[in-house]
């Protein structure tokens, strides 16, 4: 793997190398890609949790406690023109009533802008019934939970890591053929995916080959940027190929953006 500790300054350098996206891409549990990025150390945090939740009570002060409501006030500060969720939406389990609980009444200021992707804990609820009952056609098909869309001069596509809830992630499987069907009829110059189970991570879960098929068909369309979630922690890596071999010429930026609200 080729993990960068290249500085801030030259993070900076790359994203103002390409098309912007409106008004701002917000990425992943809770911050932008520029605050993320700028910010180079972000301290873990959990998803949103139920309202029933040690967490939320007023006397937790704690750095695990939740923050979902300080990260969105965060966002319609910022303004963003899309907001991508990268999995675990709401924990533990995302029943539609702790969305409407308390996902809702915190980033669901911004849900007619959000582009989710599922995780593993909206899936602790029997085919995800909560997540896609929350986020509507906004998160795809019921069946699938994986989607593109355009902003601006980049092409996006959500995909859906929970494979075995999907007919699989591999070579083959119906999602990667779509996946690669839709690459070829979005030939744009900027292409970023994004799922929530990490290829590449030095966190708690570490590197997970079940998606490097979906990073073989995303490499050999130039694609540019991945972001996941899974592991509560940040890291940035530079351009690599599939096989986490460095390639700053044509190899894909991979972002672990597990920093929940």
């Amino acid at each position: 793997m080729s993990r960068t500790t290249r500085s801030r300054r030259s993070t900076a350098r790359w994203l103002r190398g390409r098309p912007r996206l409106g008004r701002g891409l917000l990425l992943a549990g809770s911050l932008t890609v520029a605050l993320t990025l700028a910010a180079m150390s972000v301290r873990a945090l959990p998803a949103p949790a139920d309202d029933t939740s040690a967490h939320r009570r007023p006397a937790v002060t704690s750095a695990n406690a939740c923050h979902m409501r300080a990260t969105a006030r965060l966002l319609g500060k910022l303004n963003p023109a899309v907001v991508l969720t990268l999995g675990d939406n709401q924990y533990e389990n995302g029943t539609l009533a702790k969305f409407r609980r308390s996902y809702d009444r915190s980033w669901g200021r911004l849900k007619g802008r959000t582009r989710p992707a599922p995780g593993n804990h909206d899936y602790r609820t029997r085919t995800a019934a909560g997540y896609f009952g929350y986020f509507g056609a906004a998160a795809g098909r019921r069946s699938r939970g994986y989607y593109s869309f355009d902003v601006g001069a980049w092409h996006l596509i959500a995909l859906n890591s929970e494979c075995g809830h999907v007919g699989g992630c591999g070579k083959g499987s119906r999602q990667e053929r779509w996946l690669r069907a839709d690459l070829a009829a979005h030939p744009a110059r900027c292409t970023l995916a994004y799922w929530h189970k990490p290829r590449f991570s030095s966190g708690m879960h570490g590197n997970d080959a079940t998606y490097t098929a979906f990073w073989r068909a995303l490499y050999r369309a130039g694609a540019d940027v991945v972001l996941v979630g899974h592991d509560h922690d940040y890291e940035r890596f530079a351009a690599q190929t599939p096989a986490g071999r460095a390639d700053p010429a044509r190899g894909i930026r991979q972002f672990v953006v597990g920093t929940g609200g």
